[in-house]
């Protein structure tokens, strides 16, 4: 699959070296625009105009930004938008912003990124919204099971002026972060090799009882429970080795993290539950926004706004013709080299999936939460809201299809 094997043909003695001459970032940007196979030369090449390009003229402000596991090859896996982000703010701000990509969980890891942003050890950082809940509690608003019917419906509310309301302020409020854009999947099981033997998933049944991985969010957990799916809780760089030993017989994450973090081999089924967000998000420190002058906050939003909209296409692309997370899948693609087979299972099994954990079915379970998150936005019912948002387009729709709007204006 050429795109992910891009920088394949490249050392990691070599990266160093290059990154020793012109700076990782430089090297990491330069990377993130090239195409097709990359050669050394090309590589170092790109690095330097980079370089050249990001250092004609001194900066204003240097913006560390921490990427927990991400490098310039698995960002062209799963499409977060986090080069993309970096590289136009630089341009766009002419070089009065400098962004410091910190990937590869060299300065922060999924589950403290936002602690080190919170504390000024970094800047801005990229991880999701659910490893980052436990250090950020109200990211957990997004998290209500089945409250997003599809990919659609997640990146619809991201570009909601609602989303200020109801995510974005009382994030900022809470917690000191400014949500600036995400990655979109729904959440579901990734079966070990307990699963590799057996048929294709059809029935939620075949998935009782089964011991799965959980990522930092307390809702998520609660889902879990009440799918009897006995969510135990698992750091994300130790949920490869727990599948591969057989500690745990899946783990709760989307598509194309399996493929980015090289869990492919250990995966034999990507069961598609749809039941919570997959949000691989992009936040910065409010406090530092804030010091900004008006004309880069600006350029700060402008650049989000078009990583968002790259994100929404390149991502949609991605899940089909580099993860392979379709039936049928394209040769070449990630799951179909590792022979991860998706299970896409039927309206009916979601349906009934749906009727024993979400809050619309279920709701004592969620209250304590639901009440909690609600104080913390203000009295705004979350739950509800967010709800009611996700449905305005239809359930149908194409997740490349949603307009783009900024969500920070009004209208």
């Amino acid at each position: 699959m050429k795109v992910s094997k891009a920088l394949s043909g490249i050392s990691r003695r070599d990266l160093f070296r290059l990154s020793g001459q012109f700076g990782l970032s430089s090297v990491v940007l330069g990377a993130g625009a090239l195409t097709g196979t990359v050669t050394l030369s090309s590589l170092a090449r790109a690095a330097e105009s980079t370089y050249d390009k990001r250092f004609a003229k001194e900066a204003k402000h240097t913006l560390k930004l921490g990427a927990s596991g991400f490098n310039a090859r698995n960002l062209l896996i799963e499409r977060a938008g986090v080069l993309e982000f970096a590289r136009d703010l630089e341009e766009r701000t002419e070089g009065e912003i400098r962004v410091e990509f910190i990937g590869d969980n060299q300065i922060c890891g999924q589950l403290n990124c936002v602690e080190k942003t919170q504390l000024g050890v970094v800047d801005m950082y990229a991880a999701s919204t659910q490893n980052s809940a436990g250090g950020a509690p109200y990211l957990n608003v997004l998290d209500y099971a089945y409250m997003f019917p599809s990919r659609a419906a997640q990146y619809h509310f991201l570009y909601s002026p609602a989303s200020q309301r109801i995510l974005r302020d009382p994030l900022e409020k809470r917690h000191g972060l400014k949500f600036l854009f995400s990655h979109c999947e729904l959440r579901g099981l990734q079966m070990g090799q307990s699963f590799a033997g057996k048929p294709t998933v059809t029935k939620l049944e075949e998935l009782f009882g089964t011991k799965n991985r959980v990522t930092g969010t307390q809702l998520g957990r609660i889902a879990m429970q009440l799918l009897n799916l006995n969510p135990v809780p698992v750091a994300w760089e130790e949920t490869l080795d727990g599948l591969k030993q057989g500690l745990i017989d899946g783990a709760e994450t989307w598509a194309s993290a399996v493929a980015y973090a090289n869990m492919s081999p250990v995966v034999s089924q990507s069961v598609d539950l749809k039941f919570f967000c997959g949000t691989e998000h992009t936040s910065m420190s409010a406090k530092v926004f804030d010091a900004m002058e008006p004309h880069l906050q600006d350029a700060i939003m402008e650049s989000a706004y078009l990583a968002q909209v790259h994100v929404q296409a390149a991502n949609e692309a991605a899940l089909i013709k580099t993860v392979g997370f379709s039936d049928p899948q394209l040769p070449g693609t990630i799951f179909a080299e590792n022979n991860v087979r998706p299970a896409f299972l039927p309206d009916d099994q979601v349906k009934m999936a749906e009727e024993m954990c979400s809050p619309e079915f279920n709701p004592e379970p969620w209250a304590q939460w639901r009440e909690r998150l609600n104080g913390w936005a203000d009295g705004i019912d979350t739950y509800q809201e967010i709800y009611d948002v996700a449905r305005e387009i239809p359930v149908d729709m194409l997740p490349e299809n949603v307009e783009p709007r900024r969500w920070w204006r009004s209208a």
